[in-house]
C-alpha cells in the first residue's frame, strides 16, 4: 500500500531521510529550476524511479494539491505507538510533546508538526477519532517535519495524557480563560504542551487531566489566535525557557 505525498520540502525530506520508500517520483516536464533538478538528482542517486509528465496530469496526481512540480509515491511512515511514545520518553531528560485535542484540519496539524519539529518536540499526540491525520495535505504544510517528527494516534487522549502524567511529565493545557500566563509558567521540565481543537478548544475531561492552563497575552480585539499559531507561540515560549537565554 502507498500513498502520494507532494510539494518540495515534504519530497527532498524522504529523499534525504529514508528514499526506500519512494517508490516512483514524477515531476513536471518542461520545469527547469534549481530546486526540481535537485530533487531529481537526489532520487537519480538514490535509485528511485523518476518520470516526467505534464502540468495538467500532475495536477490530476495531486488532486486539489499545491504540488509545487513533484508528487512521489511512498511507503507510509511507520506511525508511532504509545508504546514507541513511553519508549522514547526514557531516553530524553526533558522530553517536550505535543497533545492536539480534535484538531480537525490537516492545515493546522501541517503546521503544528512543522513548528513542533522546530521546537525539538519528541511526538505529537492526537486522538484517532473526530481529529485529522497524517495525510499528504498535511506533509505538504508540515514543509519535511512529518518525516521526523512522529505523530502517535491514540485511542482515548485522556488516558494517554494520565500515562504521561505517570511517567513524571507536567500536563500543561492552553485556554484562553486561564490564569496564568504562559511566560509566567515554568515550562522547563517534563512537558505535554495540550491545545485544543478549532473552535471549541479543550475538551473538559481532557483540562481535568491538565495539572494546570496557561494563556498568550491579548491586547488586541480579537478573542483567540488560530491553534496553529497559538501552538507556535506556547511551543517557542517552552523552547525560550528551556534554552536559558532569550530567543
Amino acid at each position: 500500500m502507498t500513498e502520494r505525498i507532494y510539494g518540495l520540502h515534504a519530497v527532498r525530506a524522504v529523499l534525504a531521510r529514508d528514499p526506500a520508500r519512494i517508490t516512483q517520483l514524477t515531476l513536471a516536464e518542461r520545469r527547469g529550476d534549481r530546486r526540481i533538478a535537485e530533487i531529481e538528482a537526489l532520487a537519480r542517486t538514490a535509485g528511485v524511479a523518476v518520470r516526467k509528465v505534464d502540468a495538467q496530469a500532475l495536477s490530476k496526481l495531486a488532486g486539489e494539491g499545491a504540488h509545487q512540480g513533484v508528487v512521489a509515491e511512498v511507503h507510509p511512515m511507520k506511525a508511532w505507538t504509545e508504546d514507541d511514545l513511553f519508549d522514547a520518553l526514557r531516553d530524553v531528560p526533558a522530553p517536550l510533546v505535543l497533545a492536539l485535542d480534535g484538531v480537525q484540519d490537516p492545515h493546522n496539524l501541517g503546521a503544528c508538526l512543522r513548528t513542533a519539529d522546530a521546537c525539538g518536540a519528541l511526538a505529537v499526540v492526537v486522538p484517532k477519532d473526530r481529529a485529522s491525520q497524517v495525510n499528504a495535505t498535511v506533509r505538504k504544510v508540515a514543509a519535511g517535519a512529518a518525516e521526523t517528527t512522529p505523530v502517535v494516534a491514540v485511542t482515548n487522549l485522556s488516558r494517554t495524557l494520565k500515562l504521561l502524567k505517570d511517567a513524571g511529565l507536567w500536563v500543561v493545557g492552553a485556554a484562553g480563560e486561564a490564569e496564568q500566563l504562559a511566560s509566567d509558567a515554568d515550562l522547563k521540565g517534563p512537558l505535554v504542551l495540550v491545545m485544543g481543537a478549532e473552535g471549541s478548544g479543550l475538551r473538559e475531561l481532557t483540562r481535568k487531566n491538565c495539572d494546570f492552563l496557561i494563556r498568550l497575552p491579548q491586547l488586541g480585539a480579537v478573542e483567540s489566535l488560530n491553534v496553529s499559531v497559538a501552538t507556535g507561540m506556547l511551543l517557542y515560549e517552552a523552547t525560550r525557557q528551556r534554552s536559558g537565554h532569550k530567543l
